[in-house]
């Protein structure tokens, strides 16, 4: 799933207004514009089509929409925290920034789901019923394990599949 999916998903089931998309960037350190916003929640156009348009008229569209990386995606997740629940002042000796979670495309997925559990303040029975809701099943142990660090011995990548249908499910619960 790319993070332009992740961004359109989210900001339905939770029903994020523009205005509110552009402040939790700005939460999340980054500077957008809405309109920004606006190109990054529209579909790029895809490079498997762009083999079978050849032929097209041969103009390019520059209005493909701005390109969410990892690291927007990140801080848009952590300004949604910080937009929940509100900032957390650090602890003594604790660096005032940390290092960004996503290390690589195969981790995003654990971080949406580990940043939403805090934003949304879910528990692990409240996500295993979002999941259901959407058709899912998935044990206490599963999801524990998509829940821990990179690393940690019983870490287990989440896939598109578990993502998408949490989104689902985020949507089934927020605004069914």
């Amino acid at each position: 799933m790319h993070n332009h999916d992740i961004l359109i998903r989210l900001r339905y089931a939770l029903d994020i207004k523009n205005k509110d998309m552009v402040e939790i960037f700005k939460l999340g350190d980054i500077e957008v514009t809405r309109e920004e916003v606006m190109q990054m929640l529209t579909k790029p156009k895809d490079d498997y089509y762009d083999y079978y348009d050849e032929y097209d008229d041969g103009m390019d569209e520059d209005e493909d929409g701005v390109n969410c990386n990892n690291m927007m995606l990140e801080s848009f997740l952590n300004g949604l925290i910080i937009f929940k629940r509100g900032r957390q002042e650090p602890k003594p000796g604790q660096p005032q920034s940390q290092a960004p979670d996503v290390k690589n495309k195969e981790s995003v997925n654990n971080i949406l789901l580990k940043k939403l559990k805090i934003a949304l303040t879910l528990t692990s029975e409240d996500m295993i019923d979002i999941l259901d809701e959407a058709g899912v099943m998935i044990t206490k142990g599963e999801l524990s394990a998509i829940l821990r660090k990179v690393g940690h011995r019983n870490y287990k990548e989440c896939g598109d599949r578990y993502a998408r249908n949490f989104l689902k499910g985020l949507t089934l619960r927020y605004r069914g």
